[in-house]
C-alpha cells in the first residue's frame, strides 16, 4: 500500500510537471502580431480579422513615424482590426506607373497575409492623404483588382496642387516664417519642373491634383462616388497667422471644405467633413493643426465597422 502511494505521487508529480512545461511553452511563443517588411509594417490581429485599416504618412513619414504620432494600434487590435503602415512618402500626385505599381504592392500584400479583401480602408496624413484617395480612385476603376476600399479619409491633406503653388508664392514674397519659406522654395521648384506655372498650364495641373477649386475639378476621384468618404480638418486661422503669417485661402482647411462642398453638389453622398477644434498635437507635445492627432480614433474605428 505504501508503495502504490509512492507510485502515485510520483505520477502526479510528472503530469504537473508537463502541464507546466507546456502552459511556459505557451507562454514565450504567442501568436505573431507584427511583421516588418522593407515597404509596409503589418500589424495582424490573431482572431478573426474584422477589416484592413492601410495608412499612408505625410512628409517624410514612414511606418515607425505613424505610429509615433497616431496611436491606433492597440484599439485596432481590439476591435479585430488589421493594420498596415506604408513606408511610402513624398508624393503629392501618382503617376499611371506608380498607381499601377502601388495597387498591385497593396494586393499583393493582403493576399500574402490572408488578410480579407471585403472591408479595406485607407487613409493618410498630408500627402499621405493624396496618396489616399488617388489611389483608391485608381483601384476602383480598374477591374484587375478586388481590393476596393469601402471607405477612404484625409488628415489636413494639401489636395490643390494649383493653391499649393500660389501659396508658395505669396509665401516667398511676404518673407516671414522660415520654414514656410524653405517649404514655399522647394514647391515651387517642385511643381514649376513638373507642370509648369499654372496661369499658363493649368491642364497638367488638373490631370495629375485630387482637386483644382479654381476650375472645379474632380475627375481624378470621380469613381468614389460610392465610396465612404471623410475629410478631417484643423481651421485655426489664428495660429496660422501667428506662426505663418498664412491667410485663410492658403491653409488645406480652406480647400478641403471646398472640396466638401463640391462633391456634394456632383452627388457624393457618403462625404463627411469634420472640422476640429484644438486637438492637433504633435506626440512631442507642440501644438500644430497639421497633425494626425485631429483624427478621434474611436470615432474612426466605429465608421470602419459600421456597415
Amino acid at each position: 500500500m505504501k508503495k502504490l502511494t509512492i507510485i502515485l505521487i510520483l505520477a502526479f508529480i510528472v503530469l504537473a510537471s508537463c502541464k507546466q512545461s507546456k502552459q511556459e511553452k505557451q507562454q514565450v511563443t504567442p501568436e505573431k502580431f507584427e511583421f516588418i517588411k522593407k515597404d509596409y509594417e503589418l500589424y495582424k490581429p490573431t482572431k478573426e480579422i474584422k477589416a484592413v485599416l492601410i495608412l499612408f504618412g505625410g512628409y517624410p513619414e514612414v511606418a515607425k513615424d505613424i505610429k509615433r504620432e497616431f496611436k491606433i494600434l492597440d484599439i485596432a487590435r481590439k476591435n479585430n482590426i488589421a493594420v498596415i503602415l506604408s513606408n511610402l512618402n513624398q508624393k503629392l500626385w501618382l503617376e499611371e506607373n506608380e498607381q499601377q505599381q502601388l495597387a498591385k504592392s497593396l494586393q499583393t500584400i493582403i493576399t500574402e497575409n490572408q488578410l480579407p479583401t471585403d472591408n479595406i480602408f485607407i487613409g493618410g496624413f498630408s500627402s499621405g492623404g493624396v496618396v489616399s484617395l488617388l489611389i483608391s480612385n485608381y483601384i476602383v476603376g480598374k477591374k484587375q483588382f478586388y481590393i476596393d476600399p469601402k471607405g477612404v479619409f484625409i488628415v489636413d491633406s494639401p489636395i490643390d496642387l494649383v493653391a499649393l503653388y500660389k501659396s508658395s508664392e505669396k509665401n516667398i514674397e511676404r518673407n516671414f516664417s522660415e520654414p514656410a519659406i524653405l517649404e514655399s522654395t522647394w514647391l515651387l521648384e517642385t511643381l514649376g519642373n513638373n507642370f509648369g506655372n499654372p496661369k499658363d498650364s493649368i491642364k497638367k495641373y488638373e490631370e495629375k491634383a485630387v482637386f483644382t477649386s479654381s476650375t472645379d475639378n474632380i475627375s481624378n476621384i470621380e469613381k468614389l462616388k460610392n465610396t465612404k468618404i471623410r475629410l478631417y480638418t484643423e481651421p485655426d486661422t489664428l495660429w496660422w497667422k501667428k506662426n505663418r503669417m498664412a491667410d485663410y485661402d492658403q491653409m488645406n482647411a480652406f480647400y478641403i471644405k471646398k472640396l466638401y462642398e463640391s462633391l456634394k453638389t456632383n452627388g457624393f453622398n457618403n462625404i463627411e467633413y469634420i472640422p476640429t477644434t484644438n486637438k492637433g498635437y504633435r506626440a512631442n507635445g507642440e501644438r500644430h493643426p497639421h497633425s494626425w492627432a485631429i483624427v478621434d480614433k474611436n470615432d474612426l474605428i466605429n465608421w470602419i465597422l459600421t456597415k
